[in-house]
């Protein structure tokens, strides 16, 4: 799997891929613009070539010779990213010939991208063509030394017998000292060289005493997994949710690595302040269902969760989107923080004394609250009494080079039902949405607004030649909704949706119900991949700036609701969704 794949794979599901995708929709948003906006951007060449998709991939690449030669400042010809995508879509569709040829064509086009070889490196390996594999990701790694994939496929192309250590493996792995150390001093100097903002939360100074503090820790014992727990503590030090350890497969690290009876072994919900267990898995005969934990292995429960916030990567370290991840990955960050105990005692305030708990036997989760998203999916509209209705927007995930038209068909339909039966109360609930692309939240925007407005106040990313869809005019859509307006948001909002909820703050369009958002106008996303020299850590670093044009609001905190609503313990196991009923109750009043 190339370096390009294994990112799209690893930030599908957030902004975390606008780096990547907003080189290229720049181009393709064009189309999108509204009668009266001025049209400045360059025509996307991949659109071009789209719409003779009948003509064999010969013929396509002539007429973008052809067009090259004749409409130089018509079309945009400098996209790299925008050409890689469409290459790609050949290869996983595995239609290999027509991928070659477009990475051929990116190649001939960028003789300078170490990425373009190392795409028609996979391509050929998909192939099955090993020589030519080779060939192209030596020199892609020559190109750029810190490929590490590259490094990793020539060395299994050259030495097919010898397994690579997996990250399973390195658990309990112990390396040299000066190894960790040195790989904690290169953890710094990629964050503060990658990351845009690094500093924005935190002090040099501060940030490279935290880096002191977590080599003071390494001893000729401490193991990969520990070692990790420190990195993840620098990492969250600066405030980003857009930048952690990867196991380049979307997964939380230090979750993917535990083996399963290292692993916490109760279902458990820190909720207003407190650790309630939600399901005692295989330790009923120890606990039941709502007994309140005081402490674990001796430690007060206040305490444990104070620590394990600090190894949580947020975005200004807004705390309730720290409370939602622990939530979701609480069978993992209890054992780390604990220094990965072989057993765990717990005190309870319904029992007296502590209680020894049964290892685990299945690994314990809880990745959505069952009370939220009673549609179940992503997108969805329902029609209350005549006069209200739900749109559930769950995710802003759908790029205008793959799944967009999806979304713009659902809001289409929807505001179609919505207007044609005269709804007077739209509830727009945005929970438990982590992100993604721009073009989708400024569409839902278009169907909110009463007036033109801009989306980015800043789009700052490597290789930006152009204006970005976002940053000049949009208008408003004649077939908007009028009426009232009420917002549900949650912890879990992230990247994009806390640009959509600035705007949505900072023009109050609506009413906002629920608790803190995890995000707001300002988020550092897109992604660059670095792994550390000895320990082999894999990095997402962010690389770029967004920032909505809500910039009156502050950075410090996500956006805020009008009325704040949390759930209670009883509220989470009776399956109550006490924000929505809040905020029906508004409707009525």
């Amino acid at each position: 799997m190339s370096n390009f794949y294994a990112i799209c794979l690893t930030i599908l599901c957030s902004c975390l891929f606008s780096a990547c995708v907003n080189k290229h929709i720049s181009t393709t948003s064009v189309n999108q613009l509204q009668p009266g906006e001025v049209k400045t951007r360059k025509i996307s060449i991949v659109e071009k070539l789209k719409e003779n998709s009948h003509r064999p991939i010969e013929e396509r690449i002539a007429l973008y010779h052809k067009l090259k030669e004749k409409n130089p400042g018509l079309y945009d010809f400098g996209n790299e990213t925008e050409l890689t995508l469409y290459g790609y879509s050949f290869l996983w569709a595995n239609n290999l010939n027509d991928a070659i040829a477009v990475f051929a064509l990116i190649i001939s086009e960028f003789p300078n991208s170490a990425n373009a070889y190392d795409n028609m490196g996979e391509a050929y390996l998909q192939a099955k063509d090993s020589i030519k594999a080779l060939q192209n990701y030596e020199k892609s790694l020559e190109m750029n030394p810190d490929n590490f994939h590259a490094e990793d496929v020539i060395g299994l192309i050259k030495f097919p017998t010898i397994k690579p250590i997996t990250a399973q493996e390195k658990f309990s792995k112990i390396y040299d000292e000066k190894d960790y150390l040195a790989d904690l001093d290169q953890l710094g100097q990629k964050l503060l060289a990658i990351h845009p903002q690094a500093l924005k939360f935190i002090t040099k100074d501060q940030f490279w005493k935290n880096i002191e503090s977590k080599k003071s820790l390494i001893t000729q014992k401490t193991t990969y997994a520990e070692f990790a727990w420190h990195c993840n503590a620098i990492i969250a030090s600066i405030g980003c949710s857009h930048t952690a350890s990867s196991t380049m497969q979307n997964d939380y690290h230090e979750f993917s690595i535990l083996p399963l009876e290292n692993s916490f072994p109760l279902q458990v919900r820190w909720v207003n302040k407190q650790l309630f267990v939600v399901n005692p898995m295989n330790n009923s005969d120890k606990v039941k269902v709502k007994d309140e934990i005081l402490s674990i292995n001796g430690i007060e429960t206040a305490k444990l969760i104070s620590d394990i916030y600090k190894h949580i990567a947020a975005q200004a370290n807004i705390e309730t989107y720290k409370t939602h991840h622990f939530n979701f990955y609480f069978a993992a960050l209890i054992p780390y923080a604990l220094g990965l105990p072989d057993t765990f005692e717990i005190v309870t305030k319904e029992n007296h004394g502590s209680v020894k708990l049964h290892k685990a036997q299945k690994m314990a989760t809880e990745l959505y609250d069952p009370a939220v998203n009673s549609c179940l999916k992503d997108l969805c509209l329902e029609i209350l009494d005549g006069k209200t209705a739900i749109l559930t927007i769950s995710s802003f995930n759908y790029y205008v080079w793959d799944t967009y038209p999806v979304f713009k068909a659902f809001i289409d339909s929807s505001m179609n039902i919505i207007n044609t039966k005269k709804i007077e109360n739209l509830i727009i609930d945005v929970r438990y949405n982590r992100g993604g692309s721009q073009h989708p939240s400024i569409y839902l925007l278009q169907h909110l607004m009463d007036k033109p407005f801009t989306y980015y106040s800043k789009a700052e990313f490597e290789g930006k030649t152009d204006k970005i869809y976002g940053e000049e005019i949009i208008y408003p859509l004649e077939n908007r909704f009028k009426g009232k307006v009420y917002f549900l948001i949650d912890g879990n909002g992230n990247s994009t949706t806390g640009h959509f909820m600035s705007i949505v703050k900072a023009h109050n369009i609506g009413t906002i119900i629920g608790e803190e958002l995890g995000s707001n106008q300002f988020c550092t996303a897109g992604q660059t991949l670095c792994r550390l020299n000895n320990t082999k850590l894999v990095i997402s670093v962010a690389n770029n700036t967004h920032i909505s044009t809500a910039t009156k609001l502050p950075d410090e905190t996500g956006i805020l609701p009008d009325f704040f609503v949390t759930q209670s313990i009883d509220d989470y196991l009776n399956k109550v969704d006490v924000v929505k009923n809040y905020t029906l109750e508004l409707v009525r009043k």
